[in-house]
């Protein structure tokens, strides 16, 4: 399986602090069953450090965009952005979105970004640029969904990642058309309300993350870094909340992966 959203430019997977760096981070990822994994851009500099990481590595991949949450660190430099998107590595943009968790940066800022970013993306989509869109979407589904519905991309191009919310949280997003991924919070016993959640998503528009280094996963929780071998702890653990046979549910997310991103 492949792990479909984590962050090997981060600090935690760069020597001393990860001795080998990220050679041995997918190593191990592979040795453990996690055949490849996505590293996402949140900035429009970090962007081409995750490039030259999928480009060292055949079963890495890249994304290109800016996190909500990064919003006020310009100026972005919309070419680094454009440069990534189209190189062969880059599977899709983002991730991009909203982030009411957090008092800054503030909405204006992040609003501001978020539309430059889909007209961005809208433009070179019309030009022949099509690629799947990672979101971010914390706390913020009343404020994002208009937004994207407006934005005049197709909803099966979007894929929430991290979803933790609820039950009516995530009848919303499906209503919408997009792909719902989780993470190690899935595993949790005291996330009911997401494995209410879980178990509400078609199989056909499902996927499975770490968000590495965050959000370790049962039996690992509290571990830091998460890394993407774990996207294993996940995959099984939503499976038995969804009561499904994992052949069948591996099967699944696999040929999800594949349909959406384009690899496998």
């Amino acid at each position: 399986m492949i792990d479909t959203h984590c962050h090997l430019t981060f600090r935690d997977f760069q020597e001393p602090a990860y001795p080998g760096g990220t050679g041995a981070v997918v190593a191990r990822a592979a040795e453990k069953g996690v055949s490849g994994c996505i590293t996402i851009s949140t900035t429009t500099r970090d962007c081409l450090e995750a490039l030259a990481i999928a480009e060292s590595h055949p079963r890495v991949w890249c994304t290109s965009g800016i996190h909500p949450l990064h919003s006020h660190e310009g100026p972005h430099e919309w070419d680094n952005l454009l440069r990534v998107a189209r190189h062969p590595r880059c599977v899709a943009w983002g991730e991009l979105g909203l982030d009411n968790h957090y008092k800054t940066p503030t909405r204006d800022i992040q609003d501001r970004v978020l539309e430059d970013h889909l007209e961005f993306i809208a433009t070179h989509a019309r030009a022949g640029l099509v690629k799947p869109v990672v979101i971010h979407c914390r706390e913020a589904f009343d404020d994002l969904l208009p937004v994207l519905t407006r934005c005049g991309l197709s909803p099966q191009r979007f894929i929430f990642h991290c979803f933790t919310g609820s039950a009516a949280d995530i009848r919303k997003v499906l209503d919408f058309g997009a792909m719902v991924s989780f993470t190690g919070v899935a595993t949790y016993r005291s996330a009911k309300e997401l494995k209410d959640a879980v178990r509400l998503v078609p199989l056909d528009r499902i996927m499975i993350e770490t968000d590495a280094p965050f959000l370790s996963p049962e039996p690992h929780r509290g571990t830091r870094p998460c890394e993407p071998f774990m996207a294993w702890n996940t995959a099984l653990s939503v499976a038995e909340t969804r009561g499904e046979a994992f052949s069948a549910f591996h099967a699944a997310i696999n040929d999800n992966t594949e349909r959406f991103f384009g690899i496998r």
